[in-house]
């Protein structure tokens, strides 16, 4: 199953990147290898080494042509402004982490047809290659299904095409879906019904796995986890649009110095709620002390060990009128504990992602009480 998500980035955590294509990071799951590593075994068992050879290349091929579907989705983002972090291959197929799904719905269908539209003309090239050639077969034992390697890869390519197309958000058929009702209510009302259909095929997904596919229980996990954060992700964004960070900047803050003893920090932690702090040198941001930063510093050197020996030297900025939904998405993917708001070139502040929870939070109980 192939899913393109946004805003929510896919963790390469117990991730290796294998490489890049046009510009963008592939990598591959552990439990991708896993899984390649149980079917070595499957078909080894029914014909020894070739079969298990046979088994794993095929498998290859078929993400192979996963891969070049969630590069369908990145390129065809990129034409209208939106990056892709990286693409993930798993078990049960690939997603391409993009920065943001397009706002105007028929660019949105654009992006989420891409895909399939990579499958069906992978299925079309092989059909002409094959109308040409003589068909290279393998072993019964050595194919994970019968018939030639490239007539099944010219299959699955159609049926990859076919299964992403269903109306199960946020699949890419469910993004049509939602784009289309898009194009006649408001994007949180069409992201809900999307992510209700969704929920609803997972629910079948997962009913057809007990009695028939126990593959579908993931399946349906996955389309049920994905509707969900999908559907919750929009009301945020919705609650923060046209909202700046002028908004939600911290003003009255704490800051340390690069000479400032550790003990400095665990005195303004305790007597505050900050835990992360900006250093200043000659009053400009030299660097920020997280409180794993402090707790590490006072693991290895104690109290009295500078603040700039452990301080993190990038500091990442945002300027005062950035917008909030964009200022929560580098949050929630720079890596980053805060943001130094900058006004002009010069700092005004601090924002950190337990704030614009806070905010978002009040924002949606705002909300709760107007309706």
């Amino acid at each position: 199953m192939n899913q393109t998500a946004s805003r929510s980035d896919t963790s390469v955590t117990w991730s290796w990147r294998v490489g890049q294509l046009a510009g963008i990071d592939v990598y591959v799951h552990a439990t991708f290898l896993l899984l390649l590593a149980w079917l070595g075994l499957v078909y080894g068992q029914k014909g020894g080494l070739p079969a298990a050879l046979h088994g794993i290349f095929f498998i290859l091929l078929l993400f192979g042509c996963v891969v070049l579907h969630e590069l369908g989705h990145a390129l065809t983002a990129r034409r209208f402004g939106i990056r892709t972090r990286n693409i993930v291959l798993l078990p049960i197929g690939g997603v391409a982490s993009l920065e943001r799904m397009p706002d105007d719905p028929k660019q949105e269908i654009l992006v989420a047809l891409a895909g399939p539209a990579v499958n069906i003309a992978i299925a079309a090239l092989l059909w002409v290659f094959l109308s040409v050639q003589p068909v290279v077969r393998l072993s019964d034992a050595g194919i994970p299904v019968e018939g030639g390697i490239l007539q099944n890869l010219l299959v699955l390519n159609l049926f990859l095409a076919l299964f992403n197309l269903l109306p199960a958000f946020p699949m890419d058929g469910g993004r049509v879906l939602r784009a289309l009702l898009a194009l006649r209510m408001d994007r949180v009302r069409a992201t809900r019904t999307a992510a209700l259909v969704g929920q609803m095929a997972a629910l079948w997904f997962g009913f057809m796995g007990l009695f028939h596919n126990p593959i579908l229980l993931f399946i349906a996990l996955f389309v049920w986890i994905g509707a969900v954060a999908e559907a919750g992700s929009e009301e945020i964004r919705s609650l923060l649009h046209g909202s700046t960070l002028r908004t939600a900047v911290i003003t009255h803050f704490e800051t340390l110095a690069p000479n400032d003893p550790l003990e400095r920090a665990v005195e303004l932690t305790l007597e505050s709620t900050q835990k992360d702090f900006p250093v200043l040198e000659a009053g400009e941001v030299v660097g920020v002390l997280t409180q794993e930063d402090l707790l590490r510093g006072l693991k290895e050197e104690g109290p009295r060990a500078p603040v700039g020996s452990y301080m993190q030297r990038e500091v990442q900025r945002a300027d005062i009128d950035e917008p909030l939904d964009q200022v929560l998405e580098r949050l929630q993917h720079c890596g980053c504990r805060l943001l130094v708001v900058t006004e002009a070139g010069r700092m005004a502040g601090i924002v950190n992602l337990d704030n614009l929870m806070e905010l978002i939070r009040i924002e949606a109980a705002l909300k709760q009480r107007a309706a």
